[in-house]
């Protein structure tokens, strides 16, 4: 029983990022190119709603937030990779497993290239923890921390940058 709620969780995922036409990758490619802003266009307000619910829920007491440690040399070569792998594979690993459920075979090479990078992160995690994960290692830290800036106010200015990119991106789609 304990597995039907997030196999169904899953599923909806699924169809909704397919149904987004986020599992195509031309449209993820798009993005990359700035001729197709559906990527951006369904991450922005999932972020946003999902932004809204954990601080709800961290609010309200019933979570809270379990903070990693900050270490922003592996952020910014994490975040290189991630984003060149992106562009090449043209998903990222929510919507290439979605992109495989929807039918896609060339998206289970990518997949297979995701398990071979888990493998080799986890046998060369050694190195990388002494010579990349300690260098400007911040610890566990939070912006509204470092600011002193309150969450609810970090929410809202994300809040308004993502209404002015909607509306920056539906003035240039209206010009085109």
């Amino acid at each position: 029983m304990s597995l039907i709620l997030p196999l169904a969780m899953g599923f909806a995922f699924g169809a909704l990022v397919n149904r987004a036409r986020v599992t195509d990758c031309n449209v993820i490619e798009g993005q990359f190119c700035l001729c197709d802003f559906t990527m951006i266009k369904v991450m922005l307000p999932a972020m946003l709603v999902g932004g809204l619910g954990v601080l709800a829920l961290v609010q309200a007491g019933d979570a809270h937030y379990y903070i990693k440690d900050a270490n922003m040399l592996g952020v910014i070569l994490g975040g290189a990779i991630f984003g060149v792998a992106l562009v090449f594979y043209g998903y990222c690993p929510g919507t290439g497993l979605a992109a495989i459920g929807a039918g896609s075979v060339h998206a289970l090479v990518g997949v297979v290239g995701m398990i071979a990078g888990a493998i080799l992160y986890a046998f060369s995690y050694g190195w990388i923890k002494a010579h990349i994960l300690d260098v400007w290692a911040l610890g566990k830290v939070r912006l509204p921390a470092l600011t002193g800036v309150p969450d609810l106010v970090w929410f809202a200015a994300v809040g308004v940058l993502a209404a002015a990119a909607f509306a920056w991106i539906e003035r240039r789609s209206v010009e085109s």
